[in-house]
């Protein structure tokens, strides 16, 4: 190859671009032409925007070696040099490494529009900020920097929102927590005598559940403020927890209790259904049920089974008894056909008309019920209460006939009629004087009093007639 083809391939070929002095103190960054790396991810690569040499031109200028310069505030920094390249390619490089910047700040403007995290749009405009303090790229950078400024600025506003809605997103979460922790605190604060155990406790595995869930995707609410509502709600689950033990503990002394008091009534109750001593027996079942009724409740499949062992005995009993008067009673239901007969036969004296006949046949008929014997006991009382009325008219029928005859009684109703009539006489005597004197009044009085002696006289005379 001749030097002049040699000197044709070095111009086709441009040198790499080298940064200024100035970059290098400031960060060294690599030789090879190409974009800084943004911080956040970006839509997939577009291709390079062109990019106008007469714009960048008001901002930077290359000298013939490569050697690129910007001019801000009045003053020139060099960027870098470009060799081995026109004029134009090496202000172009440049440049595009400022169009890069411009078009990363637009991308996080649109992030601020779109409500991206505050945090990290700050991080991103901080490095782009960086990348423009190093110089290193030809533009306008100063309206670079007060884009940034202007970004920095709006995002005071998207913090001061985002704030707002974290805060209320963390009050909302907060009162979930705190309404967790009432119910719980409502739930062990009940009274264990009367509390739901097991809906209680399913209710309070549910709040713990959801305590759960709200830690693991809830929002923070600061460790001071988990904390405290942590201990509430721990101190309600163990308050329940002690309740429920207690209750269940004095419920199983309870229930041991009541199976020992009620096993022994069981003993007893055994021990009695062999007796055929049955009017005192049947005393003693009566006892053991009031002591049954009266002794603590057991758990309510403990009670049963031993009420069904109570009973059975008892049953045993009284199955015997009845067996022995259902024994008895077909052994008496002759002597009631025997006694029905007499009763039939007493109740042809009523009425009473001649008593002396009646008393004969009733003392007949009492020596003939004696010796017929016990009737069953469904129809004691009916057949008893039968004669016992024959008898009782009798009785009177006698008291009636004794009092008519008593002389005293005689005597004292004869005294007695002996002054009504001498009363009548002398009032007859009043009337007629007061009538011939015209004493209206005295004749009144006298009358009336006249009125009731006769009246008087009139009963008296009744009763001994009855008596004579």
């Amino acid at each position: 190859m001749t030097e002049s083809q040699k000197s044709d391939d070095t111009a086709a070929r441009p040198a790499a671009p080298v940064p200024s002095p100035a970059a290098f103190a400031a960060k060294p960054r690599p030789a090879a032409p190409a974009a800084a790396a943004p911080v956040q991810p970006v839509a997939p690569s577009a291709p390079v925007p062109t990019v106008s040499l007469t714009e960048a031109a008001k901002w930077g200028r290359v000298e013939g070696d490569g050697h690129v310069f910007l001019t801000i505030d009045g003053e020139e920094h060099p960027v870098g040099q470009y060799p081995g390249v026109s004029a134009e390619e090496a202000l172009a490089y440049f440049a595009r490494k400022f169009e890069d910047v411009l078009a990363q700040i637009s991308l996080l403007e649109q992030r601020v529009s779109s409500h991206a995290a505050v945090a990290d749009v700050r991080k991103a405009a901080g490095h782009l900020r960086s990348q423009l303090a190093e110089r290193a790229m030809v533009g306008d950078l100063r309206a670079a920097e007060a884009r940034l400024d202007a970004l920095e600025g709006s995002l005071a506003d998207a913090e001061a929102a985002e704030k707002a809605q974290h805060d209320a997103a963390r009050a909302q979460e907060l009162e979930r927590r705190e309404a967790i922790v009432a119910e719980a605190e409502q739930i062990s604060g009940q009274d264990p005598e009367r509390t739901q155990w097991k809906s209680s406790g399913a209710r309070m595995n549910e709040l713990f559940e959801d305590w759960k869930a709200s830690q693991k995707s809830g929002l923070r609410l600061g460790r001071a403020a988990e904390d405290a509502l942590w201990k509430r709600f721990r101190a309600a689950r163990t308050q329940f927890d002690r309740h429920r033990r207690a209750y269940f503990s004095q419920l199983d002394s309870v229930n041991a209790q009541a199976k020992s008091i009620k096993e022994k009534l069981i003993a007893e109750a055994e021990t009695l259904q062999s007796s055929t001593e049955w009017g005192w027996a049947a005393g003693e079942y009566r006892r053991l049920m009031d002591e049954w009724k009266a002794a603590p409740r057991a758990s309510r499949k403990d009670d049963d089974a031993l009420w069904t062992r109570f009973r059975a005995a008892q049953n045993v009993f009284f199955e015997a008894r009845q067996a022995a008067n259902d024994a008895v009673d077909r052994e008496y239901t002759a002597n009631l056909k025997v006694k029905e007969a007499l009763l039939a036969e007493a109740q042809q004296i009523l009425p009473v008309k001649d008593l002396a006949a009646a008393k004969k046949s009733l003392q007949s008929i009492r020596e003939r019920w004696e010796d017929a014997g016990r009737v069953p006991r469904a129809d004691m009382g009916r057949i008893e209460a039968g004669l016992r009325k024959v008898e009782d008219a009798v009785a009177q029928a006698e008291h009636e006939n004794w009092r008519r005859t008593d002389p005293e009684t005689k005597a004292r109703t004869d005294s007695a009629l002996s002054q009504l009539e001498s009363s009548i006489a002398g009032l007859e005597e009043e009337l007629a004087a007061a009538q011939s004197k015209g004493d209206a009044r005295a004749a009144s009085k006298a009358q009336e009093a006249l009125d009731a002696r006769r009246a008087w006289l009139a009963t008296l005379q009744k009763s001994a007639g009855e008596l004579a």
